[in-house]
């Protein structure tokens, strides 16, 4: 019996990168039995609680005080304090920047092992065996986790969500004693959001270099609109300033998982590749036959992109009407 524990943070909700995370912690549970605790930092979003009961057999929330709203030395000592006594397995936690933050702490803290990026998760022998991309994308790289706990941030929105069990684990409030901070955000800014955010859509039309400057743009956002996607893009084009940069996917952008990337005018080096590979379906368009792209896509034109968006835009409103 191996107990699992997955970490989610409450301003974000059970958002589709939550139930990424459930969905894997759950497996790791089938696997290995034991009981799964969702542990919820800071305070939870409207139904968070009772939907994340929902999936796990036992929700703990830390939300009061200095755990209110989100500090890192915080809440580390929160998770601390509620993961010791749990001696689980594994930990996992989402793609978040809190995750990434704090899970390579977090682990020296409960004297286990660390992983980031993991496509994959599953228990193998005494240990968690977590699989990651390598070299760009390239490859698959497979690490076997032998000190307990694992904790491992995983790229949660492209892991199966997680499933409703059939009952509601109880909910209880942790009390812990957290330190004051030695460092704390003082201020936080949001950026303004038209329609779901880049990381949970559902479609994404994406640009690229090839697009040759930010007028393309516009025009991709009218192809975007018509079918109810959101607008991306590749780093080349965030750093010309074409774009904002919340737009940018790869590697050192967000990393999407649509059940539709249209890349338009994007080659489809290795690094924006590691960004938007797990989508579902990957169509693209690009005038040379030659580019990376066309090897990881399903559907693939090679043409001016002047030739196709019109007429592509024109096309799907038809088929909306």
């Amino acid at each position: 019996m191996s107990n699992v524990a997955a970490v989610f943070f409450g301003e974000y909700g059970m958002d589709r990168a939550a139930l990424g995370v459930a969905g894997a912690a759950q497996k790791l549970k089938r696997e290995g039995g034991g009981t799964l605790v969702g542990v919820v930092i800071g305070q939870p979003a409207a139904g968070m609680t009772d939907a994340l009961a929902g999936l796990v057999d036992r929700v703990v929330v830390a939300s009061d005080g200095e755990v209110a709203s989100y500090q890192p030395d915080a809440a580390l000592d929160a998770l601390e304090q509620i993961l010791k006594p749990l001696a689980a397995r594994a930990v996992l936690l989402g793609n978040d920047t809190y995750s990434q933050e704090l899970v390579p702490r977090l682990a020296h803290r409960l004297g286990g092992s660390s992983l980031a990026d993991a496509i994959a998760v599953a228990l193998e022998g005494d240990g968690v065996k977590a699989t990651r991309s390598a070299y760009g994308g390239k490859a698959l790289a497979v690490y076997q986790l032998k000190r307990a706990p694992a904790v491992v941030w995983v790229r949660a929105r492209a892991l199966a969500p997680g499933e409703p069990t059939g009952a509601q684990g109880a909910v209880e409030q942790a009390k812990v004693a957290v330190q004051a901070p030695r460092l704390r955000i003082v201020e936080r800014k949001k950026e303004a959001q038209a329609g779901v955010r880049l990381e949970d859509a559902q479609l994404i039309v994406s640009g690229g270099r090839g697009l040759g400057g930010p007028e393309p743009f516009e025009d991709l956002k009218k192809l975007a609109a018509t079918i109810g996607a959101q607008t991306g893009a590749s780093r080349a084009a965030c750093d010309a300033g074409w774009v904002p940069p919340s737009w940018q996917v790869g590697q050192t952008g967000k990393k999407v998982a649509p059940e539709l990337y249209l890349a338009i005018a994007i080659s489809g080096a290795s690094q924006h590749l590691l960004g938007m590979g797990d989508s579902k379906v990957i169509a693209a368009v690009n005038t040379d036959p030659e580019a990376p792209i066309f090897k990881h896509c399903s559907f693939g034109i090679v043409e001016d992109y002047r030739k196709v968006v019109p007429i592509l835009t024109e096309k799907l409103a038809e088929l909306r009407k």
